[in-house]
């Protein structure tokens, strides 16, 4: 509970402070004076060390123009894809024409329609995965297709429970 002022709100301005009036005892100084403290530091050492915040980067080789081939020629020849039987590639050939053909249907079913920023965000993200899809499946890279065109169907699927 709030205790209420010894002194009305509306008299208050009308109070002036009563000053104490000091003895001299008060005066004096009192007989135990401040102790003086030395602190000793550690000396310092010569040199200061730093730490990284991030691993250092590692240096690549500078490649020489002569005879290292175009960018798509390098990057073919370093990719490194799972070898798929004959049967594991039909399995992931079928997977992939039918996450690709969900996707585009619940693409269709978005077209024509009123989207916010973040669904145009999907839409867009759902358009690059299927074109790396199919992109993959012209060189034959079925594992590769079979996961973008996936992934392009789970976002479609996101986007049409958004809608």
């Amino acid at each position: 509970m709030r205790r209420r002022p010894g002194i009305p709100w509306a008299t208050a301005i009308q109070v002036r402070p009563v000053i104490q009036p000091q003895t001299a005892a008060s005066k004096e100084i009192p007989e135990d004076p401040i102790p003086e403290m030395r602190l000793e530091f550690p000396a310092l050492p010569f040199r200061m060390m730093t730490t990284h915040s991030a691993p250092v980067r590692p240096r690549t080789p500078v490649a020489t123009s002569a005879g290292a081939g175009t960018e798509s020629e390098r990057s073919e020849s370093s990719l490194i894809t799972p070898q798929l039987s004959a049967e594991e590639t039909v399995v992931a050939q079928q997977q992939t024409n039918a996450s690709l053909s969900i996707a585009e249907k619940n693409l269709q079913s978005a077209r024509g329609k009123r989207l916010n920023a973040a669904q145009t965000d999907l839409v867009s993200k759902i358009r690059s995965f299927l074109k790396d899809a199919r992109e993959a499946a012209q060189v034959a890279d079925w594992a590769r297709a079979r996961s973008l065109s996936k992934k392009a169907q789970v976002l479609s699927e996101a986007l049409v429970t958004s809608l």
